[in-house]
């Protein structure tokens, strides 16, 4: 071993045995810091895991970052490039007109699904993305209530069935489709199933009196014409942040849009909340942190005096005199810190046991990352040890002739 090495190991052992033969102190020093730490990480647990909760809540609903355009308007190819290029957007896919989107679903005579939303997807799609993309046009992805409705599951054959009038007569277009997939309701809670574009522009040529090579019938017009332009579009912003912003960008378009920015709003408004009440805390609490440090080694090293003196008569030198002193707090903060994290790992428990049951529908309601725990142990580390540095300079000044006057 170096010599580094040993005069180190040397300082560490008396700062060990130093400890231990001032246990009360110890114990005090270690007391103050824990009634510090252990409020405090109860306090950033509930912030955290409250704000947390809401915004998983928001985003596990995709619809909460749609914006959903209000009537039938005229989006052109254009219109659809500039949507994709915004950096807000996180999808988009045009949508027929309103009344051309629903259609009746059907398994059998018992198991159907009237008036079912049909909604196109792609790649991309954030209400879509567990499922399998769609392949063809004989393809469909059910919402849970749909699937329920019809007792479908994946594999199953169902009927989608559309109504028009043409000529004074109601005519019915029917085509078979394979469920490929199913939405959970936490993403999608209506009845509706989804389909692709190609679909879904048959439906409306359907509607507007064409033949289809789909829902084959042998009356209408012939060559629909090429979709140039929709009436609607789904869109969806790529973050919660986002939603807003990107819905301001349409609206400069005159395209006007609604959005769950309420929802949005209340969880922003919650964070800022949680955020200041936890600042104003927190800053009082790490004053009273470094407070409590400052007098405790303060005193800690006048009460020592003598035996610091005594330290410098044997030869020990300013820079192991402040590795002595260093070492000691660090070994207090380490117990102090683990004894916090027992604590809080018991109020985190006994919050999520009665609050997460009691007062919210959430189970967990208090949380950390285990990052929040390292930084909170390094910061307990530097005030620590900062708060000995400084007021260690008053030991290292500390002759060696006082140990011999007060003998």
């Amino acid at each position: 071993m170096t010599k580094a090495i040993l005069k180190w190991l040397l300082v560490t052992r008396l700062s060990l045995a130093d400890l231990w033969y001032d246990k009360k102190v110890s114990f005090c020093i270690i007391a103050s810091v824990i009634s510090v730490i252990t409020p405090l990480l109860l306090l950033f647990s509930l912030k955290y895991g409250v704000v947390s909760q809401l915004r998983e809540q928001l985003l596990n609903d995709p619809q909460n970052l749609e914006v959903k355009i209000v009537g039938n308007l005229q989006f052109t190819s254009e219109m659809f490039e500039w949507i994709k290029k915004q950096p807000e957007t996180a999808f988009v896919i045009p949508l027929t007109r309103s009344l051309n989107t629903q259609a009746d679903l059907m398994k059998d005579a018992s198991h159907f699904v009237n008036n079912a939303e049909i909604i196109p997807t792609a790649t991309g799609d954030p209400i879509t993305e567990a499922t399998p993309l769609l392949n063809n046009k004989n393809q469909i992805i059910l919402s849970a209530l749909s699937a329920e409705k019809m007792q479908a599951t994946i594999g199953s054959r169902v009927k989608m069935v559309i109504t028009r009038q043409l000529d004074g007569k109601l005519e019915k277009g029917i085509t078979t489709l394979d469920v490929v997939g199913i939405i959970p309701e936490s993403r999608y809670s209506r009845a509706a199933a989804f389909i692709s574009l190609d679909l879904l522009i048959a439906m409306e040529d359907f509607y507007d009196g064409y033949q289809s090579d789909i829902f084959l019938t042998s009356t209408g017009q012939s060559n629909p014409p090429k979709h140039t332009s929709f009436a609607r579009a789904r869109i969806y912003a790529n973050s919660l942040d986002n939603v807003a912003p990107l819905a301001f960008k349409l609206r400069e378009k005159n395209i006007e849009t609604r959005t769950q920015a309420n929802a949005i709003e209340n969880m922003q408004a919650i964070d800022r909340v949680l955020n200041f009440i936890f600042s104003v805390i927190a800053i009082t609490a790490v004053l009273g942190c470094i407070l409590s440090f400052t007098g405790a080694f303060l005193s800690n090293i006048e009460r020592k005096r003598k035996d610091i003196a005594f330290m410098r008569l044997l030869g020990f030198r300013s820079k192991s005199i402040m590795l002595y002193l260093i070492n000691q707090a660090m070994i207090l903060s380490c117990l102090a810190f683990v004894i916090s994290c027992v604590l809080f790992g018991l109020g985190n428990s006994a919050f999520n046991l009665v609050l997460g049951k009691n007062l919210i529908s959430q189970s967990v309601v208090s949380q950390l990352q285990f990052y929040h725990l390292i930084v909170a142990f390094l910061l307990t580390l530097f005030i620590s040890s900062g708060v000995v540095v400084i007021g260690g300079r008053r030991a290292i000044k500390i002759q060696p002739a006082e140990s011999l006057r007060e003998a």
